[in-house]
């Protein structure tokens, strides 16, 4: 989601410099398929510069496309899209992972109920001839397509809980409110929607959202433990500690690896 303009302190984006963060209007469309081309552009650009790209995630499907070729689903067809999502919203969250069980059910076994994007997602494949689930979980394996050093942060349970906290009081001292207000005001992609307590923040009141906004970091916290844990030759760092000296382990990983 830092692939949007407009949302940067709900999105956490950077404020140093970084190639890939803002680039699309809240009105348009992302996609995996689409970022896989910008991100190989532009590692292969900064390797031709002579430079070594720095890749940082985030979402383990974003990071894994920017990294590798993936073979990946088509886009929708022309209408498709809304097409599914008023099947959703006329059959309701179970109604329509009811459907998806019957068109698709590898599909369904791996997608949420609700988890209304995925679950359009993967109606809207299943009507293509395609499926949200490959034949084979090629998603981490060791293919790249340049030599890369993956690194893992890692942080303590009750460190990593105080930081989501810290960081989501400070998004709300920073201007969240008033980020997502304007966001609002204008048009905004089904897509772009989908960001982390976008609804939360715009409709519930400020201790609410941000008890609401925790719990879903929380969540997203575990969920990017569990898949990189399946990282073939992540390193392991130990984040906890000034950053300095986080980033001295990561260049000693480098220098190893050749």
């Amino acid at each position: 989601m830092q692939l949007y303009r407009g949302l940067p302190i709900l999105t956490n984006q950077s404020e140093v410099p970084t190639r890939l963060v803002g680039i699309l209007g809240l009105d348009e469309d992302g996609s995996v398929a689409a970022y896989q081309r910008l991100a190989h552009a532009t590692i292969d650009e900064i390797l031709a510069e002579g430079s070594m790209p720095i890749v940082v995630g985030g979402t383990g499907l974003y990071l894994r496309a920017a990294l590798a070729e993936l073979d990946l689903p088509p886009p929708p067809a022309p209408g498709e899209r809304e097409r599914a999502e008023r099947l959703y919203e006329r059959l309701g969250a179970e109604g329509a992972h009811a459907l998806l069980a019957e068109r698709d059910p590898e599909a369904a076994a791996v997608v949420h109920p609700n988890d209304r994007r995925r679950v359009v997602r993967a109606l809207e494949l299943a009507e293509a001839g395609s499926s949200l689930r490959p034949a084979e979980d090629r998603l981490w394996n060791e293919h790249t397509r340049h030599p890369t050093l993956i690194v893992g942060l890692e942080l303590p349970q009750e460190e990593l809980l105080r930081r989501i906290e810290e960081r989501t009081q400070g998004m709300f001292e920073r201007g969240v409110e008033e980020e997502v207000r304007q966001a609002l005001a204008g048009p905004v992609s089904g897509t772009a929607r989908e960001v982390h307590g976008l609804r939360e923040v715009a409709e519930l009141p400020r201790e609410e959202a941000i008890e609401a906004l925790i719990v879903l970091t929380r969540r997203y916290a575990a969920y990017q433990r569990k898949w990189m844990r399946r990282i073939p030759g992540l390193v392991p760092v130990a984040a906890d500690r000034p950053p300095a000296e986080v980033a001295d382990e990561i260049l000693g990983s480098l220098a190893r690896a050749g």
